[in-house]
């Protein structure tokens, strides 16, 4: 096969049009034979150490010095190292050249790698085994920053969120086929190792042919020079993720979820065997379902963020995974032992095991929810002659974390942990570990609160959203109709906002707590405080500088009637220090709730207007700073909000 890109036509960045489906993408050749390519090298990750640690497992006496009990989590380390070692190193490579190149490059060393593997399954050979586990390893190392690098450079940015979900998914869909082939395979009996050695092999082929059409990515840096001391440039790669706070706590957090999956993946084969007394074909049910929920959540994640990049998720996402892991551990718990290893049916016909089987379900859905919107994230917000550097230095975190989580799991094990409290565990530490990244970083926080709001309380109806930038910065100007109209905003703007807010919200003790951490601007009327307004015109004036949103309510008050009120100088001022674009918005609907000033505005009344109430957002055509006057503004803006308040 030549390793020269077949044709390919030039990469402009494509406006996706709103009623196209993620699923589109599957028909353009810009991601289908990136998919399968990577597909099927997840697919064979899965067979190879499915079947391998299948065999170590249920037929131990075949493999001499091999502990049954840790060899699963042997291989996960083994398999992970080189991703400490060679991650700094693979993130310039992708940044230096052609991803199209590297991916057929990394599509025949794995051709190579399972021709080993395949010599260490006839021969049951644990050491060579052994090695090919750490090759494998060593193929998705440098596969990684390709990966993720890849879909910004082809994908526009509404397409992100969709493309992620379907990788995620593809990943997972492979893990699940991968599993049940490696699981089948290793049962075949005498005929086993040759069935996985053959199958490796062909996956490998068939890999190889699929990113023959993997389109032309042009390197980001071609002039790069790569630095071949991992020590130096792991730090480096480090140290370039951390000059964006978010994006590093974001890698962060997806090095936790690995932590996390790792974690649980690992322990199918034990829980399986110790705790439900069932044979391999239970194990593989098991990671079935865990790879069906976690692709499920990951194509939901579209359609919940409504094709943005939408982290208000990651919260709901870590909610979800501890609670279900917590009751995992609870159905776990006295659970019949049989004295005999069940199989498939006889482990379905337990009412308990549908309940471990929904945890599982549950906990790899929301697994998702957490995952894309984190990864779309990090693509979104690198600069793009970094990206495969940043993508490097997750991929050193996401290694360092499943090592600990293995060596965590092997202790536990060892100290006489049953696996079901070692899930327990990683629930609690789950908790502990999101508590503090949204200390950190209240954006997770206030976009989940963002999010809730607006898919529980409210239905919103948008017009004309798009004409909130997605870069570059613009004052938003809007009535103000409740105390939840900031949330709302924050809900459907495609970028974070400063809004700048009345100083006494700041003396609350959990909503000061959130919007100071989520960068809000605080005033005060010049009668009150006069050098806490000029330090708010300093802080607009210097967010607009930096090409932030800056979103300011001209009423100054919350409406008592429901009609607008006088729209102060405050906009002048701000567009006359720093010209940028007015952009006028108007809310409606949110007249008479609980959040507003509304006489009948109490409990319990209002829940009955409320709960899932229609609300709309309306936003004008931008103007330009000379012609943002304040009785301009409020025309305009009482134009677009209509008779309905």
């Amino acid at each position: 096969m030549s390793d020269q890109p077949l044709p390919a036509a030039p990469l402009p960045r494509r406006a996706p049009r709103e009623t196209h489906s993620q699923f589109t993408l599957f028909g353009e050749r810009r991601f289908a034979p990136f998919f399968w390519t990577q597909f099927l090298g997840a697919l064979n990750d899965n067979v190879f150490k499915v079947g391998f640690s299948s065999l170590v497992t249920f037929q131990t006496a075949r493999f001499s010095g091999v502990d049954a009990k840790t060899a699963a989590f042997l291989i996960s380390a083994i398999f992970i190292l080189p991703f400490v070692l060679f991650s700094a190193t693979s993130g310039q490579i992708a940044d230096k050249y052609d991803k199209a190149k590297l991916t057929r490059w990394v599509k025949t060393f794995e051709i190579a790698v399972m021709l080993i593997g395949g010599a260490g399954f006839v021969t049951h050979h644990a050491p060579l085994l052994y090695l090919c586990t750490f090759l494998m390893g060593v193929h998705s190392t440098v596969f990684g920053p390709v990966k993720y690098a890849y879909l910004p450079q082809h994908l526009d940015d509404r397409e992100l969120v969709g493309g992620n979900g379907l990788v995620e998914m593809g990943t997972f869909v492979a893990i699940l086929i991968g599993t049940i082939v490696g699981g089948a395979a290793a049962a075949a009996s005498d005929l086993g190792a040759w069935l996985l050695a053959g199958t490796c092999l062909v996956v490998a082929l068939i890999g190889r042919s699929a990113s023959s059409w993997v389109p032309v990515s042009p390197a980001p840096q071609p002039q790069l020079r790569i630095n071949w001391n991992p020590i130096t440039e792991t730090w480096r790669n480090l140290a370039l993720a951390r000059q964006n706070r978010t994006v590093f706590l974001s890698l962060l957090g997806i090095s936790w979820l690995w932590f996390v999956g790792a974690t649980f993946l690992t322990s199918f084969f034990s829980y399986a065997k110790d705790v439900l007394s069932a044979d391999p074909d239970v194990v593989t049910v098991l990671l079935a379902t865990f790879s069906v929920g976690i692709g499920t959540g990951s194509l939901l994640c579209e359609r919940l963020s409504k094709r943005r990049v939408e982290i208000g998720l990651v919260p709901l996402g870590s909610i979800g995974i501890s609670v279900f892991a917590l009751d995992l551990y609870w159905a776990s718990r006295g659970l019949p032992l049989p004295g005999r290893l069940i199989g498939v049916g006889e482990f379905l016909a337990h009412a308990r095991h549908w309940r471990i089987l929904a945890d599982l379900f549950l906990l790899a859905m929301f697994g998702g929810f957490y995952s894309v919107p984190l990864y779309a994230l990090i693509q979104s917000r690198s600069q793009s002659t970094h990206r495969a550097r940043i993508i490097a230095a997750n991929n050193i975190l996401n290694a360092f974390f499943m090592i600990v989580s293995a060596l965590m799991a092997i202790a536990l094990t060892a100290a006489g942990v049953s696996i079901p409290g070692l899930f327990a565990v990683t629930a609690l530490l789950n908790i502990a570990v999101a508590a503090y990244i949204y200390s950190l970083v209240p954006e997770f926080l206030l976009r989940f609160i963002a999010w809730l709001l607006v898919h529980t309380f409210y239905r919103i109806r948008l017009v004309h959203a798009e004409r909130i930038p997605e870069e570059g910065a613009a004052v938003l100007v809007c009535n103000h109709v409740s105390y939840v109209d900031a949330v709302v905003i924050m809900a459907e703007s495609p970028r974070p906002i400063r809004f700048v807010m009345d100083h006494r919200i700041f003396r609350t003790p959990f909503a000061g707590w959130l919007f100071r951490h989520g960068k809000a601007i605080p005033i005060a009327p010049a009668h009150e405080d006069a050098a806490m307004l000029e330090r708010a015109y300093d802080a607009c004036a210097a967010a607009l500088a930096e090409g932030e949103l800056v979103c300011i309510f001209p009423e100054g008050k919350l409406t008592r009637d429901g009609e607008i009120n006088p729209f102060r100088q405050g906009v002048t001022r701000i567009v006359a220090r720093t010209p940028v674009p007015v952009i006028p918005v108007a809310l409606r609907g949110l007249r008479g709730s609980v959040f507003s000033r509304h006489a009948d505005a109490r409990w319990p009344r209002p829940i009955k207007k409320g709960m899932m109430s229609r609300l709309t957002l309306a936003v004008g055509e931008p103007l330009p700073p000379e012609a943002a006057t304040p009785e301009t503004l409020q025309r305009i803006v009482a134009d677009l909000r209509g008779a309905r308040r």
